[in-house]
């Protein structure tokens, strides 16, 4: 992993970021003169420029990149967030009252995996299409070659947790980040979540109904995209603004439909509401002619046909989660998904 870069001839800020990179576990590289700084400016994973020398660097002009902070002790003065505008950075951080949430990002940089993963969002294009089943069958069947998560945004729905058999499973849900401010840390995240063998699930406690706050929505997605392979996001079929939102933070968008002509018609009301984005295909139950006719009427490629999987119910009662064996319908209609818009 290539280490962050510090930029400062502040002796107080030095000490105490070197205090929170040895906390996270990662390398800190230093640099007290700002000509020096600029040669690992464009291949740094993160820049942390002292409040000290923000003038200095700033006059010449670096070029603009992502994860770049202003750093320094409370209180930060206000020439700094001129200084910010003039670097171009993502934020002014003050310590030690953000110390937290440094180190949070710094142990993000020490992640196993510092790729992001992908995130396929699932929704259904009418009721009782499953697609909250398939949902957790396309996490199910990722988390066979690496880590998965459903994020689960549907209030409603079954519970992505009881669908793979986790629902007995310690940790955290929705309702305990309902008062989470500022950024949520992906290792911290993924240790916390509710897991089995690699694959998790954020969702409801049993039994409770809360609305969600849109920016906590965002870090948890933004944390679970940090720290897994494949997110799967189970999005919930109605108008609220949050569900299109979430949405357009997906690399992907599946429609999971039934075929058959009333769901046709419902399938093409759903798909109206994400026409701005740009990768939306179907998975149709069914025979594989009616789901071509379904596909045409909405618009949509089609990635995948399935017919009903015998003894589903009785896998997701007994906690298995739907997925059986590697032949079976649901298995094979996520890999196929899998492999086509989530590498």
């Amino acid at each position: 992993m290539t280490a962050p870069v510090l930029v400062t001839r502040d002796p107080a800020l030095l000490d105490e970021l070197r205090r929170l990179a040895a906390a996270a576990g990662v390398p800190l590289e230093t640099e007290r003169q700002v000509g020096t700084a600029l040669r690992r400016w464009t291949s740094a994973p993160l820049v942390l420029v002292g409040t000290d020398v923000g003038v200095e660097l700033a006059a010449l002009s670096p070029p603009r990149r992502a994860q770049v902070l202003l750093v320094g002790t409370a209180p930060v003065p206000d020439a700094a967030f001129r200084t910010a505008v003039a670097l171009g950075v993502d934020e002014v951080v003050e310590v030690p009252s953000r110390s937290a949430w440094l180190t949070e990002l710094l142990t993000d940089l020490g992640d196993d995996d510092p790729v992001p993963g992908r995130v396929v969002g699932v929704v259904a294009g009418s009721g009782g299409a499953g697609a909250t089943t398939f949902a957790c069958a396309l996490a199910q069947v990722a988390a066979r070659d690496g880590t998965a998560v459903v994020v689960d945004t549907d209030p409603l729905g079954p519970g992505a947790d009881r669908v793979l058999g986790l629902d007995g499973c310690p940790g955290v849900r929705w309702g305990d980040l309902g008062e989470t401010s500022g950024r949520l840390g992906a290792r911290s995240l993924r240790d916390a979540l509710p897991s089995r063998a690699g694959l998790a699930a954020l969702t409801w406690e049993t039994g409770t109904l809360g609305e969600l706050a849109p920016q906590v929505v965002r870090e948890s997605l933004s944390a679970a995209r940090r720290g897994h392979a494949l997110v799967v996001v189970d999005l919930a079929r109605s108008a609220d603004p949050l569900v299109a939102d979430v949405a357009l933070r997906c690399d992907a968008l599946v429609v999971v439909a039934r075929s058959t002509v009333a769901s046709a018609a419902a399938t093409v009301r759903v798909v109206g509401r994400f026409a701005d984005h740009p990768s939306v295909s179907l998975v149709a139950r069914g025979t594989e002619t009616v789901a071509e006719q379904v596909a045409s009427v909405a618009g949509l490629p089609l990635l995948a046909t399935m017919r009903d999987q015998r003894g589903l119910v009785e896998r997701v009662d007994l906690g298995l989660g739907p997925v059986r064996g590697r032949r079976g319908p649901l298995a094979r209609a996520a890999r196929c998904v899998l492999d086509q818009v989530a590498g």
